[in-house]
């Protein structure tokens, strides 16, 4: 299933000196070739599981919290102590600066869940370990596969230089979603061609007549929106690091060209200057009618246009003319970061359960992300009544095919280079700076960062 090299990642001194030493006493030793051994049934284990999914309550933490107690009834040797990022409380870069300030305190959690953005900096910064080698690629491989496999362009999220370090877990693609009764009455069919972003244009400028409101938002134009802005690069033929990732490239001719686009749906009064929070609002009142964003919000959508009497359609990521969209993915893996191995199995066991079969339909039932088992939508004892009953969901499962991942940037500065980013973006769409002076000078800021 997976393509693999030799090679290990190489493990920066910092990482090593970090976690050296077993996080828990009376570790067990592993077995001669490396793979922990498993554990014996009255072998009693505490592991701790960090995740995101806690910081809010409701469906988030209920279903994460339902699937632990599930795991435990069906492990009943091992506890699992379940806990919220440490100092933050929202996805993203938060995630693995909590992991990093319990790494110097000597407590890791023994299993975390991570942003994509943040592979890079796990592996070489953080010290996660490669779960090829913990538990063996065969038993990795058959994980992936199962009843219900993994897509193919998800399975190797999580890996580096051949080897699966994080386990894939949830995540996003970028959706259209658009009011299609606002659509009807500016005199345009429910059925619209969103397919390109010339369409797009076309459609917005339409409403925005209509409405005298612009009509258009895109979640990548905006701080937060750089996983989403990373597809927009790669539709255009652009990139942000190049193939060896040494260069920094979202400033080259054809990378701009995106930005470029953004600035002109702006001049022309069609793209609404919101930060993230705004557009969702705008979009679920109605003051916008055309919206880019996660489809992770799909629920959320379709919720606030049933209780305001309009109606939700979605279409997939679109193209530039001539092109085909190349959508990338938000979301997250699970990483272990224990060093005792008797943890290591017992956070093994946990990955397993909670990227089962099992698990992916109480997580995209009830939270709605997109089940990565992605036959489960197929399955009438998984989630097929769901996704029937889901028919925005359509675009988003098609688009995986061409999905691209998520890529992380070299080093410690991944933070701030998203940030140079993120601000060159909006100075270039909305704030008036010359979209290839800005560019540019970013780039190099991000380049020097990166060395």
């Amino acid at each position: 299933m997976r393509r693999r090299t030799t090679g290990l990642a190489l493990l920066s001194l910092a990482a090593l000196t970090l976690t050296g030493c077993a996080t828990g006493a009376g570790a067990s030793s592993s077995s001669s070739d490396g793979v922990v051994p498993e554990l014996d049934p009255d072998q009693k284990v505490e592991i701790t599981f960090e995740s995101y999914n806690l910081t809010q309550a409701g469906p988030w933490t209920d279903t994460i919290t339902g699937l632990i107690a599930d795991f435990e009834a069906e492990h009943p040797n091992i506890d699992v102590k379940p806990q919220p990022p440490q100092g933050t409380s929202a996805a993203g870069s938060g995630t693995a600066s909590s992991v990093q300030t319990q790494l110097l305190a000597g407590t890791p959690p023994d299993v975390a869940q991570l942003t994509f953005d943040t592979l890079d900096f796990a592996v070489n910064e953080l010290g996660a370990r490669s779960l090829d080698s913990m538990v063996g690629a065969d038993a990795v491989d058959e994980h992936l596969a199962g009843a219900h496999p993994y897509h193919p362009r998800a399975a190797t999220l999580g890996d580096w230089e051949g080897q699966t370090y994080g386990m894939p877990y949830v995540f996003s693609t970028p959706v259209l979603f658009y009011n299609a009764t606002a659509f009807q009455k500016a005199g345009l069919p429910a059925d619209t061609d969103l397919s390109t972003w010339t369409d797009v244009a076309a459609a917005a400028k339409k409403i925005t007549a209509t409405t005298g409101k612009p009509a258009l938002t895109i979640s990548c134009a905006v701080k937060g929106g750089n996983w989403c802005m990373q597809g927009l690069f790669r539709s255009a033929g652009g990139n942000v690091l190049s193939e060896d990732r040494s260069t920094v490239e979202f400033a080259s001719d054809d990378s701009l060209a995106a930005v470029q686009m953004l600035r002109d749906l702006y001049d022309q009064g069609v793209l609404a200057n919101q930060d993230s929070a705004g557009q969702m609002e705008s979009f679920m009142k109605g003051d916008s009618s055309i919206q880019l964003q996660s489809s992770a919000v799909q629920g959320m959508l379709l919720g606030a246009s049933k209780a305001a009497g309009w109606e939700l359609r979605a279409a997939a990521m679109p193209a530039f003319a001539g092109g085909e969209a190349v959508p990338t993915n938000s979301g997250s893996a699970l990483f272990v970061f224990s060093q005792d191995p008797a943890k290591q199995r017992a956070s093994w066991e946990l990955i397993k359960f909670m990227t089962s079969d099992h698990a992916y339909t109480e997580i995209s039932s009830k939270i709605g992300y997109l089940p990565l088992r992605t036959s489960l939508t197929t399955d009438p004892t998984a989630l097929k009544a769901w996704a029937d009953g889901n028919p925005l969901l359509a675009p988003n499962l098609k688009q995986l095919d061409r999905l691209e991942p998520w890529q992380s940037y070299p080093g410690n500065s991944y933070v701030q280079i998203d940030d140079i980013l993120a601000t060159a973006i909006e100075e270039s769409v909305f704030y008036g700076k010359d979209p290839a002076s800005t560019m540019a000078a970013a780039q190099q800021r991000a380049q020097d960062l990166i060395g």
